[in-house]
């Protein structure tokens, strides 16, 4: 199990700085925001690509996944609602079809990049439209995107949430399990699950194997705002016994986009909190 940081931290630097200030910190890895103002796919250019693929190099961070689930580019427009729109299940056609090029483009990037995976969700539910209906477009679009991640050697990653349409794991798992590809699974927020008062080790056996990647941070009162771990009630020690327990290797990215101000002391101080926690567990 190795640990990694989000740029969505960073939001207020440039993404190659991002990278440049979360490996002075010491991270092993780094999740990228595919959105603005990192790597919006749809403007992002070869040679700012480029330059980021030689930054990773020289720093030696290994890219964990690619965060493509808002859009917030899409708008041209400071961060606010609708923030995963338009989705893979919106009602809108044509607003489907950008969200399944935009995902594409991102695979596109997780390949350049050689992250493994690119992390997705399902929107939300849209009023005066069944949930039924929005799956059945939620799934539609997946196929499409899954055979072109499949070309690619990339994995999806669906993340699910409070307020989603997929917002809990036996949502999650239904999909996973009937569309049966084994380049689909669960880009875990554990967080997220936290707040739901879903147990950790009933998700981690359920999810098993189709976890490509993991999101931590700490939760106060069962309230969806992401804090330091540490900081919050959720029982890391725990947690990382669990996944210990069911041989998880892959990255744990630890995902503070609340602390823009300062970003860096936030991943510092998460750092140094999860690094006792694992050395402990190892004696």
């Amino acid at each position: 199990m190795r640990l990694s940081f989000s740029t969505n931290a960073f939001v207020r630097y440039s993404v190659v700085e991002a990278v440049e200030r979360i490996a002075a910190i010491g991270y092993e890895g780094i999740e990228l925001l595919a959105d603005a103002p990192h790597l919006y796919a749809e403007l992002v250019t070869p040679s700012e690509l480029s330059k980021l693929k030689r930054v990773l190099d020289r720093t030696g961070l290994t890219v964990a996944n690619i965060n493509a689930n808002t859009a917030v580019g899409y708008y041209g427009r400071e961060f606010w609602e609708p923030l995963f729109e338009p989705s893979l299940a919106n009602p809108d056609h044509s607003l489907r079809r950008w969200r399944i090029a935009y995902s594409k483009k991102c695979i596109d990037i997780a390949q350049l990049l050689e992250s493994p995976c690119v992390s997705l969700t399902s929107g939300r539910p849209v009023p005066g439209v069944a949930p039924e209906q929005s799956m059945e477009f939620l799934r539609d679009s997946l196929s499409e995107v899954l055979d072109y991640a499949e070309k690619k050697s990339i994995r999806i990653g669906i993340e699910y949430e409070p307020g989603l349409l997929i917002e809990r794991c036996e949502e999650l798992l239904a999909p996973i399990e009937e569309m049966n590809s084994q380049y689909l699974g669960a880009n875990l927020d554990l967080g997220h699950s936290h707040v739901l008062g879903e147990h950790p080790e009933t998700v981690i056996n359920t999810l098993s194997q189709k976890i490509f990647h993991i999101h931590i941070e700490d939760i106060k009162a069962r309230k969806h705002y992401h804090l330091i771990p540490g900081t919050g009630d959720m029982d890391f020690v725990k947690l990382f016994r669990i996944l210990d327990d069911h041989n998880y290797e892959d990255f744990v990215t630890v995902e503070l986009y609340t602390y823009p101000d300062r970003p860096e002391a936030a991943a510092k101080q998460a750092l140094s909190y999860l690094q006792t926690i694992l050395a402990e567990d190892k004696k």
